[in-house]
């Protein structure tokens, strides 16, 4: 099982509004949302980066999906670069984060045949693997219902689906059973296990301790946007629960008594 995503010293900063300064009650101008980055995640696993809101997560996926760039730093998916080979990169992932909202006009069944032909994926393949994955998630019975009618847990299951329309090997999900039904997320989660079981890798970022206990296999502990710890769950939770060992971390590096 070897490496398939390599990160190496990822940085990002981002100049901050006077009315963003004000909301984080900063007088900053600059904030460093991505600090000197780096970690692994192996062929077949799924990789879990864990941290409260606001740590860095998501932008470190959006960096590794090419929709942002780092400032500095560079990462290598399943060989490629997310600085010079951008297109290459984007074949090779899934990409989901509830930041990325689907056309509330279109349909389901149309979002997806769209998609399919940007990946260039024949019809008599596309029409199949959406039959599969539209009747997995209860999909299908929506097929034809503008995504503006549909609920949000059939929304999350819509953008999983269409996210995944090429079967790519690397599945980078952000926080992927946020604001779902408990249903809605116990598929989400018996999905990414059944991906993993069929050799892919998945990222995940979260700040559910229980969804990183369940199926994650590495757990990278990243606080203002640097890795505080990155190792094996199993190591990591060898003689006290993850979020024990989560808030002995997190004092450790904020300096602050939980």
């Amino acid at each position: 099982m070897g490496v398939i995503l390599q990160a190496e010293g990822l940085s990002k900063t981002f100049r901050l509004s006077a009315k963003q300064q004000k909301l984080q009650k900063t007088k900053e101008k600059v904030i460093k949302a991505v600090d000197d980055l780096s970690f692994e995640a192996n062929e077949g696993e799924i990789f879990g980066l864990l941290g409260p809101n606001g740590a860095g997560k998501t932008t470190t996926l959006r960096i590794l999906a090419t929709l942002i760039k780092a400032d500095s730093g560079e990462a290598t998916i399943d060989g490629a670069s997310i600085r010079t080979q951008p297109e290459i990169v984007r074949s090779k992932i899934g990409f989901l984060t509830s930041e990325l909202k689907l056309e509330d006009f279109f349909t389901p069944n149309y979002l997806f045949d769209f998609f399919a032909k940007l990946h260039h994926i024949d019809a008599a393949k596309s029409s199949q693997r959406k039959e599969e994955l539209f009747k997995k998630f209860g999909v299908d019975e929506f097929a034809e219902v503008k995504v503006s009618n549909l609920s949000t847990g059939m929304k999350q299951k819509a953008s999983l689906v269409i996210s995944i329309v090429h079967d790519p090997n690397i599945i980078i999900f952000d926080e992927p059973t946020n604001g779902l039904d408990v249903l809605t997320a116990k598929v989400v989660t018996d999905f990414l296990i059944e991906l993993r079981e069929q050799g892919k890798t998945i990222i995940v970022s979260t700040h559910i301790f229980s969804l990183v206990e369940k199926i994650c296999d590495r757990v990278g502990i990243i606080i203002n946007g640097k890795m505080a710890v990155c190792d094996t769950l199993k190591s990591l939770v060898s003689d006290k629960p993850l979020e024990d060992v989560f808030f002995d971390i997190y004092s450790q590096e904020v300096g602050d008594t939980l």
